[in-house]
């Protein structure tokens, strides 16, 4: 079992939802990103997702757009993250995480040598956004023999045959995008959320992360009484932006509000 499977499976058995934040590798510089991973698990992450930086991330907000720019700045790349994800595994042995990004700098390392790559570094899943499960069986054979789960989103209109395809090749859980439109965007529509979900768990037995539109511990906390984990990001790469001089507040201010999340989802109803 990989990492994030036998994670959900203790997840399952105790009731506990996954809080996953995501920040962007490198953003607002290198030697950000280790030290703030490991606050995070520390105020409550279960999972951490890490963002590849991308020239032209296009399912992204302007927030983790002008994350990504100021990684690059910095020349972080795909085989740099994975650097970053060695040095955390240093310290870090069981805290999943799961790197985010788009198919271009996985297809340009090749496949083989990602995998071999991503395992060497401690890299537990993999979500590319462009890559659909039509195209993906070849780069989830090669990462599942690894124990790296390819990890799919759903969207509010993905249909149930979609579903299907994903929960046979994808692996780990599956990422449900709640709100059209890109990172940041839109109110999360809690009925709706709740509406989809039913069709998602008829056909897939894979946990089913939310997220898109997770702000505040309130929105966490009922997020976390529909699925099994819940995704934040925007929220997180907002604190880093409006603290670019003081990168230990921008810290400061993302753990307080993982673990105002993190307290609220564990006091559910």
């Amino acid at each position: 079992m990989s990492r994030l499977e036998t994670k959900f499976a203790e997840f399952k058995k105790t009731g506990h939802k996954a809080l996953i934040p995501f920040i962007t590798a490198g953003d607002p510089n290198p030697a950000f990103t280790v030290p703030m991973m490991h606050a995070m698990v520390e105020a409550g992450a279960d999972i951490i997702e890490l963002g590849v930086p991308f020239s032209d991330p296009m399912a992204d907000g302007p927030v983790i757009q002008r994350a990504s720019e100021r990684a690059l700045e910095h020349k972080m790349s795909l085989r740099h993250t994975l650097e970053i994800v060695t040095e955390f595994r240093t310290t870090d042995q069981t805290t999943p995480v799961v790197l985010m990004g788009y198919a271009n700098p996985v297809e340009a390392m090749g496949y083989v040598a990602f995998a071999d790559a991503a395992q060497k570094a401690g890299v537990d899943g993999l979500l590319t956004v462009d890559l659909p499960p039509e195209e993906s069986q070849e780069c989830a054979d090669l990462l599942n023999a690894r124990n790296i789960d390819q990890i799919f989103l759903l969207a509010p209109n993905s249909s149930c045959e979609r579903i299907k395809k994903m929960d046979k090749v994808g692996s780990g859980f599956l990422y449900y995008v709640s709100v059209k439109g890109v990172t940041g965007a839109g109110h999360l529509d809690t009925d709706n959320v709740k509406t989809k979900l039913v069709d998602i768990r008829a056909n897939t037995e894979l946990p089913v992360a939310i997220g898109f539109g997770v702000k505040d511990a309130e929105t966490a906390q009922t997020i976390a009484g529909l699925g099994d984990a819940v995704v934040v990001g925007s929220a997180l790469i907002s604190k880093i932006e409006a603290n670019l001089d003081s990168p230990e507040q921008a810290k400061q201010e993302i753990t307080e509000l993982l673990k105002s999340m993190r307290t609220a989802m564990d006091n559910q109803g």
